[in-house]
């Protein structure tokens, strides 16, 4: 009994000593430089009551998107993985998709053909591997997707592949009275399996694209059914369009990786006349690190980052190197 108490102070001595050092470092796998002080001095800044740029707490928002900037998108959307393997799966019940396109190119792998199909294409996919399930249905398919699938390149799984910096970013904002939200084009449903047990982000908090739903009784029980009609997409001029809706606040910082996201840092940054001097921050990650992930800004198919990066010096945003600034790129694991 004594050993157990022993065992039991010594691990309360371990956290609290890792809690005062992390207090400490709050951002520790940033390495030392011009956009992690400008970081450390915004949040000072608005939390400081004697700050002349102080601000309450309920209007402590902070926004960010997830693919490419709270975790990895190459080779292509996570997202899109899933449905793709959700198609091979449903595949024998549907023994028609052997000769109908685009389901046809998912069976026999032809990607280029699937890539090809555009927008039309991935619609017919995303609608036929995610709607005519229940709400609960697809969080169990997501979650069991989740726990056995592995990223084609790296080996790992999808949720190891998050950003060691990112996490600790949303950890220090939450600290400093921050309520953080995502604000993705990937699916809500989807992400909502997830965020609050990676990101520390509750489903409330998640904001999305969105296939339509209707609600049903099934033998008496309430449902929500997923319908194969897009409802909205939550990415450009969405964004703000979905902060705006969901949230009914205007983020003091926004975080993205692509011209996707420049509408939201534009929404969040950029004054809206000569009173308004809430200080403000917008942070653009930039995929720079083709060692420990993936190199990639104008010309990708995914995460284009082109416009976004040409209007960063004129808005102010900070522009995150991920190979300069970041010591580490990835939550787990001994790859870095």
């Amino acid at each position: 009994m004594q050993k157990q108490l022993i065992r039991i102070l010594v691990s309360f001595v371990l956290l609290a000593a890792a809690a005062t050092a992390s207090a400490g470092n709050p951002l520790a796998s940033w390495n030392d430089g011009p956009n992690k002080s400008a970081i450390m001095d915004f949040v000072a800044g608005v939390t400081d009551e004697n700050s002349p740029g102080y601000v309450p707490v309920p209007e402590r928002v902070a926004t960010f998107d997830n693919d490419g900037t709270l975790w990895s998108e190459q080779p292509v959307y996570f997202q899109v993985l899933f449905a793709l393997d959700r198609i091979r799966a449903m595949a024998p019940e549907h023994p028609e998709w052997k000769d109908t396109a685009p389901f046809s190119y998912v069976l026999a792998g032809d990607m280029k053909s699937v890539a090809a199909s555009g927008m039309e294409g991935l619609g017919q996919i995303i609608a036929a591997s995610h709607a005519n399930l229940t709400g609960t249905e697809f969080a169990e398919t997501v979650a069991d997707w989740l726990a056995t699938a592995r990223h084609p390149a790296t080996g790992r799984p999808y949720t190891e592949m998050v950003y060691q910096p990112m996490l600790e970013l949303l950890d220090y904002l939450r600290a400093n009275g921050f309520k953080t939200y995502i604000v993705s084009g990937g699916g809500i449903d989807f992400m909502r399996v997830f965020t609050e047990e990676v990101y520390g982000i509750p489903p409330e908090q998640v904001i999305g694209s969105q296939l339509d739903a209707r609600f049903e009784l099934r033998d008496g029980v309430p449902v929500i059914v997923k319908e194969d009609k897009l409802a909205f997409i939550d990415d450009k001029e969405g964004k703000p369009v979905g902060i705006y809706r969901h949230i009914g606040r205007r983020p003091l910082l926004a975080a993205g990786n692509s011209d996707g996201d420049q509408q939201m840092l534009e929404y969040a940054t950029v004054p809206r006349g000569p009173e308004d001097s809430t200080p403000r921050l917008g942070l653009i990650v930039h995929h720079t690190d083709a060692d420990r992930e993936v190199a990639y800004d104008r010309e990708s198919h995914i995460g284009k980052l082109d416009t976004a990066l040409d209007a960063a010096p004129d808005r102010g945003w900070l522009v995150i190197d991920m190979k300069k600034d970041w010591k580490r790129v990835y939550a787990t694991g001994s790859s870095q």
